[in-house]
């Protein structure tokens, strides 16, 4: 059976206000390495390694990299209020949300795929003043933090992401302050989930069970996305999956809140801007991009987390993401 799609009408406000936005950018013709066995090293070899043209053997099959991609990097961050220059270049505040998205301008399909904020790679470290301290192997969700918590922190960010994806090209970038959570959830009319876990966030009043079904409101909506006990293991990756879900949700949500109404999809997009940063042509992306459509699907770059001496640490899987990479971004080779 095929799977409901959502119009991109729905989807532009989702992915603009809510981490998952998409605008037809040009991009260079790039690819990966070009076998499994250049998965060794991967983070040493990143930034060596550089994209070309022909074809990738995996798994007995050839592979073209699809040129009708464009990528993007969305990004939750974790500091309060609208989107203002940070005090100093270490306090840019954490992306606590990633996504890429992926658009394929041949299909018409977007792809969307989250990002695991306690990914261990390589960033680049700043000292207060903003002079350059090195590499470091830590979270990826710290990167933006090194920075002026605007568009130079979400520079880097897409930098690090890049490198973690063999130096795949990001046609750009939106970052969110997770403030305008309530903002976005009310303004869709509040979006109805089933709890996946348990939710206690006596500060906002929010008291929510796993299994029941709740039609969030805005303060709801925040604690659900945002609040995670970092007493108990792995639980960013909890968070994860009810960001993911409650995106989802929301694109359903939205869809008929926004539906032939493109002046109400601005309205929304305006009650939050202040709260953006981003380095997107948004006008763009109604006339270009209208017909683009969602399947609700999120992949996960895969992984597993362990506990390191103070934080939780999320090694990806190199061999599952090298499979998720050619499943995404390549086109088999019949030729």
């Amino acid at each position: 059976m095929r799977k409901k799609q959502i119009p991109l009408i729905a989807l532009f406000v989702i992915l603009t206000l809510v981490l998952i936005l998409v605008v037809v950018l040009g991009i260079r013709r790039s690819q990966i390495p070009a076998d499994t066995e250049a998965l060794s090293g991967r983070e040493e070899e990143a930034v060596q390694e550089k994209w070309q043209e022909g074809t990738v053997s995996h798994n007995g099959r050839y592979y073209k990299y699809n040129n009708n991609l464009r990528t993007y990097l969305l990004m939750g961050i974790d500091k309060e209020g609208p989107a203002a220059e940070a005090e100093d270049c270490i306090s840019g505040g954490q992306s606590d949300a990633m996504f890429l998205v992926v658009a394929d301008s041949e299909t018409e399909n977007i792809s969307v795929i989250s990002i695991n904020r306690n990914t261990m790679t390589k960033i680049e470290t700043l000292d207060p003043s903003g002079t350059k301290k090195g590499e470091i192997t830590a979270q990826i969700c710290v990167q933006h933090g090194y920075g002026d918590g605007r568009h130079y922190s979400c520079s880097r960010t897409v930098d690090a992401v890049s490198r973690l994806f063999y130096n795949l090209p990001v046609s750009g970038y939106l970052s969110l302050n997770m403030d305008a959570m309530p903002i976005l959830n009310d303004a869709a009319g509040g979006v109805e989930i089933t709890v996946l876990q348990d939710i206690d966030d006596p500060e906002r009043g929010v008291y929510l069970r796993e299994g029941e079904r709740r039609t969030l409101n805005g303060t709801e909506a925040y604690s659900y996305m945002r609040r995670r006990d970092i007493n108990i293991f792995d639980s960013a990756t909890d968070r994860l999956r009810r960001q993911e879900q409650y995106i989802s949700e929301f694109m359903k949500k939205l869809k008929t809140a926004v539906a032939g109404n493109t002046s109400r999809a601005a309205e929304i997009y305006d009650s939050v801007s202040e709260y953006l940063v981003t380095d997107v042509d948004f006008a763009n992306l109604i006339s270009e991009l209208i017909t683009y459509e969602f399947d609700g699907n999120i992949y996960t770059v895969p992984g597993e987390t362990v506990m390191g001496d103070v934080y939780e640490e999320y090694y990806v899987d190199d061999e599952a993401l090298y499979d998720l990479i050619i499943q995404v971004f390549y086109k088999e080779d019949r030729t």
